[in-house]
């Protein structure tokens, strides 16, 4: 084992995940100026309708409510801006849901663990704690102002399903999608679809003037109505992509009903609100409240903190790029084995330690029978399949390769990812029945496992997506 390969591959992750705290990121970048209390983002004011500034001078109440795997940390992070006295004056409360291990306990704002920690789907205490939410934000005037949560995982966190849909049926629809290797984006159109509160809705129920929405990206593109599935961005009409990309995955037709009959539902309703809004989420709602989107973080930010640790520890970089696209983790996983060797030539030739950055989310299509492991998790070991199995080759010396979740969590398992060095390639080149199985039934977990290849950082309390990184060093130890 070379050790200081690994000791630079967590280096960079504990920095990725740094950069993007959701404590730190709103306290760095919003503010409080002086004498009105004006509200500011990177140094501007933010304004929230007719060009008006956030004055908190002028603002009765102030509600926080939210969700996500960074939503305590945001919490933290306006708890310490507001300080004790603005906390009493504007009897700042609220509620914000999160999962298992993400919890804190603060002063004002009730941070509730609404769903296990490995099970990204909505729970009855979810629903029951997004009804609190609900309620909170109907109790407000206009004189008050409202500050809506919204992280990575939020789809799961926040969720009041129509009325004719019951939850259960509700979570195995998503698990049903989830599977399929389903784009993030139909997924959350379907979410919409089957939704009280997204596409707009926990927006739609606030009756304060103001209502500023903090965002914390896991989408690569930063879309704000695919984020959290846009609690608190307009609707957005995508029915007859919707159906023709549900005709193409093998879903059941108890799914297929469901979405059909919430479809029926939404061309019947009058109030909803078609989309008028930039994606930059400026709009108002029927109510009269003035919505505004900051976002304060995304996986392109973590993809630049990479750059700079791994710059520091003396790598060139060869590639540091945000995908805008999802990929099979099959093909992403291919596409980073024929990287890794390039830059292995590369770094013969020129005697420089080179680093490739990628930020991404891979999908899985996952079977039926299938292990236990994660999108991150697959990418490496279908690399590792393809260095050592298909091109018949040895696990280049002072080489590495991982991938890894930036919330600390990978598919239902408890590891963020996985990584292959040169050890970790030898345990594997030792079976390499279970190499190709487990990328058949997606059982990478415990193949990672039993070679010493899962990265290992609990619950991080951020999310931006996934970050994959390469490091090869032609130098001796």
């Amino acid at each position: 084992m070379i050790q200081w390969q690994r000791d630079h591959l967590l280096s960079i992750v504990s920095a990725v995940t740094s950069a993007v705290d959701p404590y730190r990121l709103l306290t760095e970048r919003l503010a409080l100026e002086s004498p009105e209390d004006v509200l500011t983002f990177d140094g501007n004011p933010v304004f929230a309708g007719d060009n008006q500034s956030v004055e908190l001078k002028s603002i009765g109440k102030i509600l926080v409510v939210g969700g996500g795997k960074a939503a305590a940390g945001f919490a933290a992070g306006l708890e310490h801006l507001l300080g004790s006295s603005r906390l009493k004056k504007h009897n700042v409360h609220g509620l914000v849901s999160v999962p298992e291990g993400c919890g804190i306990p603060l002063d004002h704002i009730e941070v509730r663990e609404t769903r296990p920690h490995k099970h990204n789907l909505p729970t009855e205490a979810v629903v029951q704690a997004t009804h609190a939410m609900l309620e909170q934000l109907r109790n407000l005037t206009k004189d008050d102002l409202a500050f809506v949560l919204i992280t990575g995982g939020s789809s799961a966190l926040i969720e009041v399903p129509r009325a004719d849909i019951p939850l259960h049926s509700l979570a195995l629809l998503t698990q049903s999608l989830s599977n399929s290797g389903v784009d993030i984006k139909t997924l959350n159109d379907v979410r919409c679809l089957t939704s009280q509160v997204k596409a707009g809705g926990l927006a739609m129920a606030c009756t304060a003037g103001k209502l500023i929405v903090l965002v914390l990206s896991d989408v690569l593109n930063d879309s704000l109505p695919v984020i959290g599935s846009g609690p608190c961005m307009p609707r957005i009409h995508r029915l007859a992509t919707i159906n023709k990309k549900l005709f193409d995955l093998k879903i059941s037709k108890r799914d297929r009903d469901i979405v059909a009959q919430a479809e029926r539902a939404l061309k019947e309703e009058a109030s909803v609100v078609p989309c008028s809004a930039t994606n930059f989420g400026n709009w108002i709602t029927p109510q009269g409240c003035h919505v505004t989107h900051l976002t304060l973080g995304t996986n392109s930010l973590a993809v630049d903190a990479a750059a700079t640790t791994a710059t520091a520890l003396g790598y060139k970089i060869v590639s540091a790029t945000s995908n805008a696209h999802s990929d099979s983790a099959n093909t992403v996983g291919l596409r980073l084995a024929a990287s890794l060797n390039t830059m292995v030539t590369t770094g013969e030739t020129t005697n420089r330690p080179l680093c490739l950055l990628e930020g991404g989310e891979a999908t899985v299509n996952v079977p039926i029978g299938h292990g236990q492991g994660g999108r991150n998790q697959h990418t490496v070991v279908a690399a590792a399949n393809d260095i050592l199995m298909n091109q018949q080759k040895a696990w280049p010396t002072r080489a590495i390769l991982a991938s890894f979740g930036t919330d600390g969590e990978d598919g239902p398992t408890s590891s963020a990812g996985g990584f292959v060095d040169t050890d970790v390639a030898k345990s594997l080149a030792r079976h390499p029945n279970k190499i190709s199985e487990a990328i058949k039934r997606c059982n990478s977990y415990e193949l990672l496992k039993s070679a010493g290849g899962l990265i290992e950082t609990g619950p991080t309390g951020t999310n931006v997506a996934d970050v994959r990184i390469v490091l090869t060093n032609p130098k001796s130890d």
